[in-house]
């Protein structure tokens, strides 16, 4: 397990954000809180959590959203920590994808160990997959873009939309999905700052040909283009 992991709590509940706090710093966990999903989308964008608790019984708002959101562009692990104990939500978070789910009130020693598995390192697994189209290649597990050798460098928000739209190279991706997934719900009124992102990635990929590679497709969304001499391609590391 990597030394002073990084933990999001996403709770409405001070006191359980508290809890955890205490439970969790003696071992060497760093924690990071969030009283609710739209800052808690916007830690895990800039902190980049190595675990994140979410509870998913918020007033107001939908846990499971938040969870779909983060997958569109995350595979950190997602500890379901909630005072709902029904059958029915920890299937529905499970098939959101979440890692674990954990209900209150809860045993330290149990969560301890829960969260020891999901920072675990996965054995045989590979630093992939990889997009490689010409001479850019992006590795899509570590999160390291590279041109011709040279690493280009993205802000987190910039890593966020390039992900996504590497996620699904080649085809239209709405700007309603892009908003979501970097600014979380009720992002609405975000769309300039989405373009601003677009036209800073183009800028940064120019030595590739960002203006092609990054496509405008009107007013639906963007795609990162199947270029005309050869099909973007995504491999595994291994192969």
């Amino acid at each position: 397990m990597k030394p002073d992991p990084r933990i999001l709590v996403i709770d409405d509940e001070k006191a359980s954000r508290r809890l955890l706090r205490i439970v969790l710093e003696p071992y060497g966990y760093r924690i990071l809180e969030a009283e609710n999903t739209r800052t808690g989308v916007r830690k895990a964008v800039g902190a980049k959590p190595d675990v994140i608790i979410l509870e998913i019984a918020l007033p107001n708002e939908d846990g499971l959203a938040v969870l779909q959101n983060l997958r569109e562009w995350s595979q950190v692990p997602v500890l379901i920590l909630s005072e709902r104990t029904d059958d029915s939500a920890k299937v529905g978070a499970l098939d959101a994808g979440a890692s674990d789910y954990v209900t209150k009130p809860f045993s330290p020693a149990e969560l301890l160990a829960r969260l020891r598995v999901l920072l675990r390192p996965l054995p045989n697994v590979p630093d992939g997959p990889f997009l490689v189209e010409g001479e850019l290649v992006a590795n899509l597990a570590t999160h390291q873009v590279t041109i011709a050798g040279r690493s280009v460098k993205l802000t987190r928000k910039e890593e966020v939309l390039f992900y996504v739209l590497a996620r699904y190279a080649g085809r239209v991706v709405t700007c309603s999905h892009l908003l979501r997934s970097i600014w979380g719900m009720c992002s609405d009124k975000k769309i300039q700052d989405l373009r601003v992102l677009i036209c800073q990635i183009r800028k940064k990929l120019g030595p590739y040909g960002g203006e092609v590679l990054l496509r405008t497709q009107g007013n639906l969304g963007y795609s990162l283009a199947l270029a005309a001499k050869g099909e973007l391609a995504v491999r595994e590391a291994d192969s």
